[in-house]
């Protein structure tokens, strides 16, 4: 799928990569390496993804929506839980016989969350910015993936300051574990 424009352009695509993998998992039959690179994959874009939001998004949702410092807690308290989720995928066997409850958990976790910000947080951004705002702010979300980690790390700070200082070391020592063990390459 292409990624560039606007924020809310680039940030839709990657719901509807994400949403793309989840059928994929959904129409799996087995296990095994097939599963694990999924869930890796999934993970990779999902972590990318939610370090980008908080450093960028959430903090133009406080600025620029009203009752936006609500809504933007919102948002990162359902990043914090799939961070969780996500965690747990990484520790568990592909046979662990808890794999597809904990799978499931996080596609509804991870389905309503783009839900919500697809219907209801993306509409208001639009609404309450300029198109200039929103191409910088899509600009930065790019630059921002291209060095965010690839791993779930929950117990890391949140903040959007704390992100930017720290997400780049983090990214780094993630795509360097990434490309010893070749995880995300399938």
């Amino acid at each position: 799928m292409g990624h560039g424009g606007n924020v809310i352009e680039e940030l839709m695509v990657d719901h509807r990569e994400v949403e793309e993998i989840f059928g994929r998992i959904q129409a799996m039959t087995g296990g095994g390496q097939q599963l694990r690179d999924l869930v890796d994959e999934v993970t990779i874009e999902l972590v990318r993804h939610s370090v980008a939001e908080e450093q960028y998004l959430y903090p133009a949702v406080r600025e620029h929506i009203a009752g936006g410092d609500r809504l933007a807690d919102k948002e990162i308290e359902d990043h914090e839980r799939v961070e969780k989720l996500l965690k747990q995928l990484e520790k568990m066997d592909t046979d662990d016989p808890r794999m597809g409850s904990a799978l499931q958990e996080l596609m509804d976790e991870v389905s309503e969350h783009i839900q919500d910000e697809d219907t209801n947080l993306f509409p208001m951004l639009a609404q309450a910015t300029t198109p200039e705002i929103l191409m910088d702010l899509g600009d930065k979300i790019r630059r921002a993936k291209a060095v965010a980690p690839t791993r779930p790390h929950p117990a890391a700070p949140n903040s959007p300051t704390a992100s930017k200082l720290l997400a780049p070391g983090a990214g780094l020592v993630d795509r360097a574990r990434d490309f010893v063990t070749g995880r995300g390459k399938s």
